[in-house]
């Protein structure tokens, strides 16, 4: 009987992970009613099977190079990694500088702790970035490229990356969809790698923000080679393999702590 129940809600976290993208072992143990450990042993045998992709705290429906997750699922994956992340990177941002930021959720994060910081003119083809800033400490300092919303509300294509070419800017903090040693830097989206190509050559420094679940992901779209990175801040999670093929490949990494100096 208990392995029939098994089962059986297994086949119900997969139904959910297809219909809402993303779940989470304590909201599942509650629904189920059950220990976090027997959703976690649920999710590594669906794992095995394919029908989820593990990630910190849950899991997300499997991902192709070619498919774009949306801002939402992203947005509460890895919260204390990107955190800390954002928390090197805007220690990296000295008085009076042009930032650019593109898409995704570290960036994000990233952009919250300039909102207040009226010395920075920021950049960025990312709505949900310009919204954060909106209103905020570099009022008017904020520079929105224009273009048309990817899945991941990234603004792309030949407006967004004519605006970029006419600007030039001192530092770009990248988020990437994935970082691997032969791939480089993808993006599940054909026109976003063209857009961040086009940030990459107007930037004066560059520097990825990358947790380490994105190590070892390809997306369809390469934005440039590893040797196009300047410096790499990523978290404690990285493998030690990881860490060594960075080291060679990139001039600089930085590996942020959590914020609670724990770990």
């Amino acid at each position: 009987m208990s392995t029939v129940l098994a089962e059986q809600r297994r086949r119900r976290i997969a139904e959910q992970v297809r219909q809402r993208e993303v779940v989470r072992v304590t909201e599942l143990a509650s629904q189920f009613q059950v220990s976090d450990m027997t959703i976690r042993r649920d999710l590594d045998v669906l794992a095995r099977q394919g029908v989820v992709e593990k990630v910190h705290g849950g899991a997300l429906a499997p991902w192709r190079s070619a498919e774009e997750p949306g801002f939402d699922v992203k947005q509460g994956l890895q919260q204390a990694e990107k955190e800390a992340i954002a928390a090197v990177a805007a220690s990296m941002v000295p008085p009076g500088s042009s930032v650019a930021l593109s898409g995704g959720t570290t960036t994000w994060t990233l952009a919250g702790l300039l909102r207040h910081r009226s010395d920075v003119t920021v950049v960025t083809n990312s709505l949900e970035v310009a919204e954060r800033l909106h209103g905020a400490g570099p009022a008017g300092r904020v520079v929105v490229t224009g273009g048309s919303p990817t899945p991941s509300r990234s603004l792309v294509g030949p407006l967004a990356d004519a605006t970029i070419r006419s600007l030039y800017v001192d530092l770009l903090f990248l988020g990437v969809h994935g970082l691997d040693q032969e791939a480089g830097l993808t993006t599940p989206n054909l026109a976003e790698a063209e857009t961040d190509r086009a940030l990459l050559d107007h930037a004066g420094q560059v520097i990825v923000l990358a947790d380490h679940t994105k190590w070892g992901t390809v997306g369809l779209g390469r934005i440039a080679g590893l040797d196009r990175v300047g410096t790499l801040v990523t978290d404690w999670g990285i493998p030690d393999r990881a860490r060594q093929v960075l080291a060679r490949e990139i001039r600089r990494v930085l590996v942020a702590q959590p914020l609670g100096g724990e770990g």
